[in-house]
């Protein structure tokens, strides 16, 4: 019994130590991958640090520095994202999916740039001021375009929509816009003597994105224009970078709701009595 008893020990033993040795086995041979794997990194790392140092004393420069490969390393990323980008938005245009602001700055680019696009600004019930301008200083039908294609010089009639979207007033634009095709309808700004401000925000931005002009001029319907003198003047400015013409006043803020020249922001200047530049353009 006692002989038995310590056979069966020892088998134990040596089965526990047969799973030991094969624990460690799989241990070190894991081990050893790993280190493989990073000793070939690094050499990978070291053959790419030798082909730089290589081409740099080839063309007789200095060793190759820390911060240089570092620089290499960021430059290669980015025009592999740049890269996959372009590739984007090839498959963007492919399916239509172009931005609006890029596909017309492509086409600004493609075109000659502009000297001047003017609006003039009217509101409703005033045809008879602009039939006046057509009549005196702005050209109509193809001697409009001819004065865009040759004098560079864009001029269009600008005018907001109805509170009462869709109304006489709105049909009345829309008929005359289709006989005369010299307007700028800003379908998403209101026309109101209050938005006059919001108005002129919407007509720059509509004609930036639209026209690639050296100017962007505003005048009133009640304002005539000599076309040539005008252009003259800004021809002159060309060379000037962020150049703002026209005329400076200080006046009076006005709080009165009921005034014909109420400002609707008036807290921003301070009390009623205060004086702030304001553009008469």
């Amino acid at each position: 019994m006692h002989s038995r008893a310590s056979q069966n020990r020892l088998s134990g033993s040596a089965f526990h130590s047969r799973i030991s040795a094969l624990l460690l086995a799989m241990l070190s041979t894991m081990a050893a991958i790993y280190v493989a794997g990073r000793l070939w990194q690094d050499a990978a790392d070291r053959v790419y640090l030798i082909q730089e140092l290589d081409k740099r004393s080839g063309q007789g420069e200095s060793a190759i520095s820390v911060d240089d490969t570092l620089k290499i390393i960021a430059c290669r990323e980015q025009q592999k994202q740049l890269s996959t980008l372009e590739m984007q938005l090839a498959a963007a245009r492919q399916e239509g999916f172009v931005p609006k602001s890029l596909s017309k700055n492509e086409g600004a680019h493609s075109k000659k740039k502009l000297l001047a696009v003017i609006g003039i600004f009217t509101t409703f019930g005033r045809k008879k001021y602009r039939d006046a301008i057509r009549k005196a200083w702005m050209p109509s039908g193809a001697a409009l375009k001819k004065l865009a294609d040759e004098k560079g010089i864009v001029v269009r009639f600008v005018i907001g929509r109805s509170p009462n979207r869709g109304d006489s007033l709105d049909r009345q634009i829309d008929r005359e816009n289709e006989q005369t095709n010299d307007f700028i309808v800003l379908d998403g700004q209101v026309e109101a003597s209050e938005e006059r401000p919001k108005k002129m925000k919407s007509f720059y931005i509509h004609a930036v994105e639209n026209w690639d002009a050296e100017f962007y001029v505003k005048v009133n319907d009640d304002v005539y224009v000599n076309i040539d003198v005008l252009g003259a003047t800004l021809t002159a400015y060309l060379n000037k970078p962020r150049v703002y013409i026209g005329c400076m006043k200080s006046g009076e803020v006005f709080s009165e709701p009921t005034h014909k020249w109420y400002e609707p922001d008036w807290w921003k200047f301070g009390s009623a009595k205060s004086h702030y530049v304001c553009n008469l353009c």
